[in-house]
């Protein structure tokens, strides 16, 4: 699938279901899965020791299984019931034969206490293979199911050694989890300008914060619990044959059969199993949306009379999450009843082949512990290997949603890379579509040079700004070139080219911090003299000098304790402080008074003596200003020239200045 045809926009239907936008085409054949898998797995390389130290913890944790059941069956045979070694025909493996021959002869009490220091020894260095996991409290979606797993630990042993096994768990996890997360993260924040228009940002967050923390699991269900399984079933099985395989080889068939069975009742749900985790994780991604649109507009919600139909938006989606995982549940529970019914079938055979061999004498009641001790473990490694399955397809739902954005085409592609401030900008012959077919601007030849203030004028839909953002290398045309003196943005690393473009946005964008960070932001090493001056070109001063704690003043929400005009300032001041030699503003003095706006106009017409300042206005009193204004209409340059050449002209900019002025 072309990543054209991954970034294509959602059809009503699914728009309607789960609020994807971008993000469309969900579902995967077994090989893709297979491939989400194996990638999956290739992230271990970010933490090679951490997972080293956790792989032979896991394998150490499997030296009791060694010895438990055989332990129990001198414990029955040997203590309880004191008959001697060889009793039976039965041999002991070769790892507990020095244990035998340590105790032959002794007393029963003695074997007892002898069992009894080496059971302890198991206990404290293994907890003989007591499973330990780290769990936290949690929900039943998917979201907090995946909280959960970026700080899950686990071990096969308890004591000591579980001890420091769940801890590298930990560590093992938290060390993934970061890495894809803030590779995730990056490569979304890179997205080109219109893909990020059309991306939710309750999707971005869900995708980051929850499916992101999966990773681990499919790592560590790809190699450790497998590897456990496989090996402690082979040992297991193992000793059956040495032990029992020419007393009732029926056993050891049973045994070998045990471990396909649960893979042969759970393959056939894997299709499903992805198809449904993937709704869920859609569903949940939809309720994260609709919480921070209406928390993002909660003025304009409750000033319009609209909480009541947020609740229940907020409701339906919410609810509709929770059904989702429902059905992961249910899935769950069908595989989980179905293998464990298959295994009673099993076992009740089983049971009655062992009993009626210990009647007639081949066995001993203690080759009883042995013989179901290891036949159940390999009845459990037989359900788990089932239900890993099923498991880890949940978890290439998720990767298959992490990997999307990470694959996904980003705006930092470029080789070349732009070292040093441009003297010019070109656009040559550009033109700019939209992903929908809209055209936004067509054919447009301009130069800009350093040391100008570029006014770009038109009405209300022209193309003003997005005409500015292929300026600063936000949109690469459709069509034409922008160059940077000689670099083609197209080729560009787009990082290098934001290194001398400073953009204010209409919007007015601030943190939820103080004044003084967000000054930071752009500019860490900014001294307090620095951003008074800032503050004073961007005339602002006023501002700080009436709020409490002055530039340490913590604003609210986007700022949104300070009125439009004063955003704006600070915002502008933000603009100054970083001093590129590019500096574009769209709308700067829109919520300004006259005073203010001319002041700024002055600031901006003695910065522009070192740099290319663009201006998008629309006041005429802005505009006029400048040293050339670029007027379009419809997506074309119709005029270009400085406000005296172009009123003698009487073209598209006469006109449009005569309709502001209503002369």
């Amino acid at each position: 699938m072309s990543e054209s045809t991954q970034l294509e926009r959602s059809d009503s239907t699914s728009r309607a279901r789960f609020d994807d936008r971008i993000d469309t085409e969900t579902r995967i054949s077994n090989l893709e899965s297979a491939r989400i898998i194996g990638r999956g797995f290739s992230y271990i390389a970010t933490a090679p020791r951490l997972f080293t130290v956790k792989l032979v913890l896991t394998l150490l944790a499997i030296v009791p299984v060694l010895y438990l059941q055989w332990l129990a069956k001198i414990l029955v045979d040997q203590v309880i019931l004191q008959k001697p070694f060889d009793a039976t025909d039965v041999v002991m493996p070769p790892h507990v034969q020095p244990f035998i021959d340590m105790v032959y002869g002794y007393s029963p009490f003695e074997i007892l206490v002898a069992l009894t220091i080496f059971s302890v020894f198991l206990l404290l260095v293994f907890g003989s293979r007591t499973y330990v996991w780290q769990d936290w409290a949690q929900g039943e979606d998917s979201a907090t199911q995946s909280e959960n797993a970026m700080n899950q630990g686990g071990s096969e042993s308890a004591s000591f050694l579980g001890f420091i096994d769940t801890m590298i768990h930990i560590r093992l996890s938290q060390r993934l989890t970061n890495h894809i997360r803030t590779r995730l993260y990056r490569r979304m924040a890179h997205l080109p300008m219109t893909t990020l228009d059309d991306h939710r940002i309750g999707d971005a967050i869900y995708r980051v914060m929850y499916d992101a923390p999966m990773l681990p699991s499919v790592c560590y269900t790809l190699t450790l619990t497998p590897l456990a399984m496989i090996v402690q079933s082979v040992i297991s099985i193992y000793f059956l044959y040495y032990s029992y395989g020419a007393i009732s080889p029926e056993l050891v068939w049973a045994a070998v059969l045990l471990i396909p069975l649960g893979l042969c009742v759970t393959v056939p749900f894997s299709k499903l199993t992805r198809r449904v985790q993937q709704d869920s994780r859609a569903a949940g991604t939809a309720t994260t949306n609709a919480i921070e649109e209406s928390m993002g507009s909660i003025a304009a919600v409750q000033s319009l009379g609209g909480m009541a139909r947020e609740k229940d938006r907020i409701d339906d989606q919410s609810k509709e999450s929770f059904r989702r995982y429902r059905h992961i549940k249910i899935i769950d529970i069908v595989i989980r009843f179905t293998t464990y019914i298959l295994i009673v079938l099993v076992a009740f055979a089983v049971s009655v082949s062992i009993t009626d061999s210990i009647i007639i004498g081949e066995l001993s009641p203690g080759d009883w512990t042995i013989l179901f001790g290891i036949w159940f473990a390999l009845a459990g490694t037989s359900m788990e290997l089932g239900v890993f399955w099923i498991g880890l397809q949940g978890n290439v739902a998720a990767l298959r949603r992490v990997f999307f954005f990470i694959d996904a085409p980003t705006e930092d592609v470029g080789r070349a890379t732009v070292t040093k401030a441009p003297q010019s900008i070109k656009l040559e012959d550009a033109s700019f579509n939209y992903p929908d077919g809209r055209n936004a601007f067509q054919n447009i030849d301009l130069e800009l040079h350093q040391g100008e203030l570029i006014a770009i004028v038109g009405p209300t839909g022209a193309g003003k700004t997005t005409l500015a953002y292929a300026i600063a290398g936000y949109i690469k045309p459709t069509y034409g070139k922008v160059r940077y003196d000689d670099i083609d943005l197209a080729d560009a690393n787009v990082e290098s080219v934001r290194d001398f473009v400073t953009y204010v946005f209409q919007e007015h964008m601030l943190l939820s911090e103080s004044i003084r960070s967000n000054l930071l932001l752009v500019r860490p090493d900014a001294t307090e003299e620095d951003m008074h001056l800032a503050l004073g070109r961007a005339g602002a001063t006023e501002i700080i000098a009436m709020l409490p704690n002055g530039l340490d003043t913590v604003l609210g929400r986007s700022g949104d304790n300070l009125s439009v005009g004063q955003k704006q300032r600070l915002c502008i001041a933000r603009g100054l402080i970083r001093d590129t030699p590019v500096l574009i503003l769209d709308e700067p003095t829109a919520a300004l008074d006259p005073s203010t706006e001319e002041a700024l106009v002055a600031s901006l017409q003695t910065a522009s003596e070192n740099k290319l300042v663009v201006v998008i206005a629309h006041r005429l009193s802005t505009i006029r200003k400048a040293d050339r204004i670029v007027f379009i209409d419809q997506g074309t340059v119709n005029d270009i020239g400085s406000h005296e050449e172009l009123m003698q002209k009487e073209g598209s900019y006469f006109e449009f200045v005569r309709l502001q002025t209503g002369s």
